[in-house]
């Protein structure tokens, strides 16, 4: 169990390493400097596939670590 759960604690950090910044300066992000910061972006493509494998991946952190807690 511990072995899957430092497998995809790994992958888990290589994808979110993958991902676009969204915000285009990290000063907007702590000032809140633009409001409408997400609402006009899409994800396609490659982009979608990565967020997907990310919320899989994180699911599947949470899981294991909740089953091993009850072990």
């Amino acid at each position: 169990m511990e072995i899957a759960l430092l497998v995809i604690s790994i992958l888990l950090i290589v994808i979110v390493l993958l991902q676009s910044g969204k915000a285009e300066d990290a000063a907007k992000i702590i000032s809140g400097g633009n409001s409408d910061l997400f609402s006009q972006r899409k994800e396609r493509g490659a982009e979608l596939v990565i967020t997907r494998i990310t919320f899989i991946l994180g699911f599947l952190f949470f899981a294991i670590c909740l089953i091993s807690s009850f072990m």
